[in-house]
């Protein structure tokens, strides 16, 4: 046993380290994205009230509690971002092993998970996606019945809780209560009764968390901010993860592999009836991994990880005997070959351009050289472009600029002009980046927060005068 968790640790920094050593991974724009947030709300301030972002609540205390590890922990991104995944691929072989879904045990599921996971770089680093997946997978151990008297209460409790959790990482993951439905149709004598029992560990962190935001003043943030465009990355505008054309072409292995896979499952015969009811349940995996997917437009950070449970359990049906004897070996190593070589295509001159699939560093922020001598100021930005808080810090709560827009876009609204004017000038910034041509007009609408700024050098940059000089 030691030996073969050994070999799939061996096998994951095998594939995954020699990539980083040669090129790197620069800051995606996710995790610039999760810096942001993490250094706002360690700082003090309220997500919802006090920060125009939609992150989920729970993903954005996280991110702030690794800010308070270090300064811009981006090692520590990688390092959790490797352990979740590790843990994710080992905690679903064990559930499998442990319930005897499939004939044979051992380590096949999570070498299929953490292979395919080695895919792509995306999932090289942490996102909000990743990190409510993990509660996902550990949902599903409760989501089986322990005996032919169906569920304990408290099991089904604790799976809706934790799909619930993952929400709050990452909306559009409650979606996979409908999975939990599935599994309470296939296996609860009384489906009804227990689906609401499910569903009340669903909604119990929701309104735990919607409680904590009425008292504190941000419910109608909490709604407007994350319930509200949770659902559709914000119209895809800025989005921070892969461009939608790359991340379908980097999904199309991962996809053929998954089709190939169900095919052969659905035409294998199983023994037990629990085995047959379990891979009902998986092919509902399947439409609730691309529920989700679809939920987030295809583009979230990350988005590969949904694709992984449902792959490492059908997967075991292609590395099954059948004739000839040598067929699944060499599926298998046509698979390492095929992962290995979309991961490292950057390095082989010309390969990244024939599969017409760039590498993901190269849509990764990267510094304005206008923007050089600006280096550790407080900011605001106004506009999309978020690469001068690479080497600067947020000093507003506008942090998105697609959700920012409810005020900047309304100037002139008497109450979005007050609004701008209380969130800025509690502590105005050093520094403003206006990209969208909008100081003149809030130097005129308020002066007393705006009128100090005069230009910096580059285009649309302005500093604050110190009242007196």
């Amino acid at each position: 046993m030691p030996a073969q968790l050994l070999v799939l640790l061996a096998l994951l920094l095998a594939l995954r380290l020699p990539l980083l050593v040669l090129r790197g991974l620069p800051l995606t724009a996710g995790e610039l994205g999760a810096l942001l947030v993490g250094e706002r709300v360690r700082g003090g301030a309220l997500p919802y009230r006090d920060l125009y972002n939609g992150m989920a609540p729970l993903a954005a205390y996280f991110f702030a509690g690794l800010d308070g590890l270090a300064a811009r922990p981006v090692f520590l991104y990688r390092a959790l971002a490797l352990a979740l995944l590790l843990l994710q691929a080992l905690r679903l072989n064990f559930v499998l092993n442990r319930a005897d879904v499939f004939p044979d045990r051992g380590f096949l599921v999570a070498l299929a998970y953490l292979l395919l996971g080695s895919l792509s770089t995306d999932l090289d680093a942490l996102s909000p996606l990743l990190l409510g997946h993990t509660f996902i997978v550990f949902a599903l151990s409760a989501l089986l019945p322990t005996s032919r008297e169906g569920y304990d209460n408290r099991r089904l409790f604790r799976a809706g809780f934790l799909i619930g959790l993952a929400g709050l990482c990452y909306l559009p993951l409650v979606l996979f209560a409908a999975v939990g439905l599935l599994a309470v149709i296939i296996f609860a004598a009384n489906a009804f009764r227990s689906f609401l029992l499910l569903l009340c560990g669903v909604l119990f962190p929701y309104a735990v968390a919607a409680t904590g935001f009425l008292y504190a003043g941000a419910l109608p943030g909490f709604v407007q901010f994350h319930l509200v465009p949770g659902w559709h990355s914000f119209g895809h505008g800025a989005p921070d993860g892969l461009p939608l054309a790359v991340q379908l072409r980097l999904l199309a292995l991962p996809a053929a592999v998954l089709l190939l896979a169900v095919v052969r499952a659905l035409g294998t015969p199983l023994g037990p009836v629990f085995q047959d009811k379990f891979r009902q349940l998986m092919v509902g995996w399947v439409l609730g991994a691309l529920a989700v997917l679809a939920a987030g437009g295809g583009v979230a950070p990350g988005a590969l990880v949904l694709l992984l449970p449902p792959l490492a359990y059908f997967g075991l049906f292609l590395w099954q005997s059948t004739r000839p004897a040598w067929a699944p070996e060499v599926l298998f190593l046509v698979l390492v070959a095929a992962v290995a070589t979309l991961r490292y295509r950057p390095l082989v001159p010309g390969l990244a351009a024939a599969l017409r699939l760039p590498a993901e560093s190269t849509f990764a922020p990267r510094p304005d050289p206008a923007l050089a001598g600006l280096h550790g100021q407080r900011l605001l930005i106004l506009g999309p472009d978020r690469r001068a808080y690479l080497a600067n810090r947020s000093a507003t709560p506008y942090l998105d600029w697609d959700l920012a827009r409810a005020d900047f876009d309304h100037l002139d609204q008497y109450a979005a002009v007050v609004h701008i004017g209380r969130q800025v000038g509690a502590a105005p910034p050093a520094y403003v980046l206006d990209q969208r041509h909008l100081l003149p007009q809030l130097r005129h609408l308020l002066p007393d927060v705006f009128g100090p700024y005069e230009p910096a050098g580059p285009a649309g940059l302005y500093r604050r005068v110190p009242p007196g000089k």
